[in-house]
């Protein structure tokens, strides 16, 4: 991985059983980072991964704060809660539960959620920003699938999350 590089696709990914790490760097500041992947979730997430669909998806969001729901609101406003905040420190540290199952059905219970973290670490011309999706066996049996899945997803999600950071204004 280029520490100068900008390339939204140079993404690294470390697999564990239960358990995915993706790396990237991002030609962009810790503060800035931060921000783009937390409020502005809507820019760059795939709306073909929420239960609303890309056409019906009126809201996708994160509270900013610990405790604060990740969420989307589909048609008539019916609003889906898919995660919860566990760490908010901008502009370093952010962890959430992952509240969706294997079969994409919303988990309610967090103990049964997989969790994620996401570190922002300031480097020369840039973010070293490193994303581990952990206790994938919590999802039960469907729990090394669902990592498999969720690799290419991660990669999908950070490629977009790259792009829409260097392609925007600051």
């Amino acid at each position: 991985m280029g520490q100068g590089m900008a390339d939204p696709t140079d993404i690294q990914q470390e697999l564990e059983r239960f358990a995915l790490r993706s790396t990237l760097f991002v030609p962009a500041s810790a503060d800035r980072a931060y921000e783009v992947f937390t409020g502005r979730l809507a820019d760059w997430w795939v709306m073909e991964y929420t239960w609303s669909g890309p056409t019906l998806l009126a809201e996708l969001g994160m509270e900013p704060r610990p405790g604060g729901m990740l969420y989307e609101v589909g048609p008539y406003g019916f609003r889906t809660d898919w995660g919860r905040v566990l760490t908010w420190d901008p502009p370093r540290r952010l962890v959430f539960t992952w509240q969706i199952s294997a079969d994409r059905a919303p988990v309610p219970d967090p103990a049964r959620a997989s969790e994620v973290e996401v570190l922002f670490t300031p480097a020369e011309a840039g973010t070293l920003i490193e994303v581990a999706h952990r206790h994938f066996d919590r999802h039960g049996s469907a729990a090394e699938g669902y990592r498999r899945a969720l690799t290419a997803g991660w990669h999908e999600l950070l490629s977009r999350y790259a792009a829409t950071l260097i392609h925007s204004p600051a």
